[in-house]
């Protein structure tokens, strides 16, 4: 369904999608296979609390971009050095993660390309607004945030801060992106390599 809302981008030649390892990459991988169109990852790590690592105080991307939640960080009174910690910790992640899944291909030119920035679901926005702050830094041309499934809030957020927002569903109460998905097992490294790899066979590298 998905696809079939971004049908517009099929075949067309300035078009890449990107995905958000792990769980953007099953998503992504349907997405670019049905438009025709090339497909990479791009890394995003969310900077979790230390002790409640669910609730993001923020995230980093590919191309050192940080965005930060203000309104956790002041609510909570995060220290400074917290943050740098974990931001260090996250960013040796997001290194490796970089690259064992291109496995030595450099990462995709985006500079005056439409990206289509795919993940398997929006809650708070933190990781994808990371994402699109970085591809901004590397002058993408146009910047469309697609998923199955938003918060509404988020949706209404982060279509300011992207050209187009694609979304099957938008949620008034969204408790989390697993409640959409009969089966949201975790996607594994593994996984997102043989997409890569497939995907890859198909298209010469962006």
């Amino acid at each position: 369904m998905l696809a079939g809302r971004l049908g517009t981008y099929s075949d067309l030649p300035n078009v890449v999608v990107l995905a958000l390892p792990r769980g953007g990459v099953p998503v992504a991988a349907q997405v670019a296979d049905r438009l025709n169109l090339p497909l990479d990852v791009f890394v995003v790590r969310k900077l979790g609390l230390p002790g409640h690592a669910e609730l993001a105080m923020g995230a980093i991307a590919s191309g050192g971009v940080r965005v930060l939640n203000s309104e956790v960080l002041h609510a909570l009174r995060v220290p400074p050095d917290v943050i740098e910690q974990v931001a260090e910790n996250e960013g040796r992640e997001l290194e490796r993660r970089e690259m064992e899944y291109r496995e030595g291909r450099p990462p995709p030119d985006v500079q005056g390309r439409t990206v289509i920035l795919v993940d398997d679901g929006i809650a708070t926005g933190s990781s994808m607004a990371a994402a699109i702050a970085a591809l901004r830094k590397l002058e993408a041309g146009r910047i469309i945030v697609a998923t199955p499934t938003i918060a509404s809030s988020t949706f209404n957020e982060l279509a300011r801060a992207a050209d187009d927002i694609v979304a099957v569903i938008v949620a008034e109460d969204f408790f989390g992106v697993g409640q959409w998905y009969d089966d949201f097992g975790q996607t594994t490294d593994e996984e997102v390599r043989e997409l890569l790899h497939v995907a890859h066979a198909t298209h010469a590298t962006p």
